[in-house]
């Protein structure tokens, strides 16, 4: 099952900072149900990111009604995404 909308970049500052794409909370019912299935604790999901021409595999983590997408940094750094950016990108649960 593939979902894609355009997301913001986010920075969450912890000892390194670490970049992240909310999925949007008009999905979070329908990721909760695939959660239901196929998470293997608290909520997080596995799934396939597609953010231009750049794939991966990671994990989806709840965050005050939405999910996060981790973004890598060397996926950031190809992609030239800076906080605040808007992008496209797919998640698909199909793995």
């Amino acid at each position: 099952m593939e979902f894609t909308f355009t997301g913001e970049v986010i920075e969450w500052r912890g000892p390194a900072p670490f970049y992240f794409i909310p999925t949007p909370a008009k999905y979070t019912p329908e990721f909760k149900a695939i959660a239901e299935q196929k998470s293997y604790g608290w909520g997080v999901l596995y799934a396939n990111i597609k953010l231009g021409d750049e794939y991966w595999k990671t994990t989806l983590m709840p965050k005050d009604g939405s999910y996060l997408i981790p973004v890598r940094k060397v996926i950031r750094l190809a992609q030239n995404l800076e906080v605040g950016k808007s992008v496209k990108v797919t998640v698909d649960f199909d793995y």
